[in-house]
C-alpha cells in the first residue's frame, strides 16, 4: 500500500461518494440511539455529510490515517471471517474514533461505531470482511462529529472561566 496526496484524494472521493450508504446509516443509528435514551437527534443531511468528508481531508495529518485505516479496510478480508474479525473490528473502532474528534466525541464514536457495526452486514459472497466495519466505522464517526444531538448545542455547563 503506497499513499501520497493523489491516493488521500481518492481515499477521500470515495469516503464522499459512499454517502448513498453512509448517510442512511448514520440516521438510522441516529434514530435508534435517539429513542434508547430518549431524546430527539436530527438528521444528518447529504450536504453535511460531504462537508464533514471535506473537513476530515483538509486536515493533511487526519486525512493520511484516515485514507489508510479505508484503504486497508476495503481491501482486509479473512477466510470465513473469524479469528480475523478482530482486525476488522479493532480498524473500524479506530476510525470511527478518528473521525468523531478529540474525547469525549472519540469515545463515542468508538461506542457507536460497535452499534452501527451489529446493524450493518455486507455480502459474505461479494464483500471483504472489512467492508462493513468500514461503513460501520464511517457512519459512527460522522454522526458523532455532526450536530444534532441535544447536548451538544449548548456550552458545558461544566465550563469553568480562567483565574488569571
Amino acid at each position: 500500500m503506497q499513499l501520497t496526496p493523489h491516493t488521500v484524494g481518492e481515499e477521500r472521493d470515495w469516503v464522499r461518494d459512499r454517502a448513498d450508504v453512509v448517510v442512511p446509516l448514520i440516521n438510522a443509528v441516529r434514530t435508534d440511539l435517539g429513542e434508547l435514551f430518549g431524546t430527539d437527534v436530527n438528521e444528518v443531511t447529504l450536504d453535511q455529510y460531504e462537508t464533514a468528508v471535506e473537513e476530515v481531508f483538509a486536515d493533511g495529518d487526519l486525512a493520511v490515517n484516515v485514507a489508510a485505516l479505508v484503504q486497508i479496510l476495503r481491501e482486509v478480508d479473512v477466510t470465513d471471517d473469524y479469528p480475523g474479525f478482530v482486525v476488522d473490528e479493532l480498524l473500524g473502532r479506530e476510525l470511527a474514533g478518528m473521525l468523531a474528534g478529540n474525547q469525549p466525541l472519540r469515545l463515542l464514536g468508538e461506542a457507536t461505531f460497535h452499534y452501527a457495526d451489529v446493524i450493518t452486514h455486507g455480502d459474505p459472497d461479494e464483500d471483504a470482511a472489512g467492508a462493513d466495519d468500514l461503513d460501520a466505522a464511517l457512519a459512527a464517526g460522522f454522526q458523532t462529529r455532526l450536530p444534532g444531538w441535544q447536548w451538544k448545542a449548548g456550552e458545558s455547563p461544566f465550563s469553568i472561566e480562567r483565574t488569571d
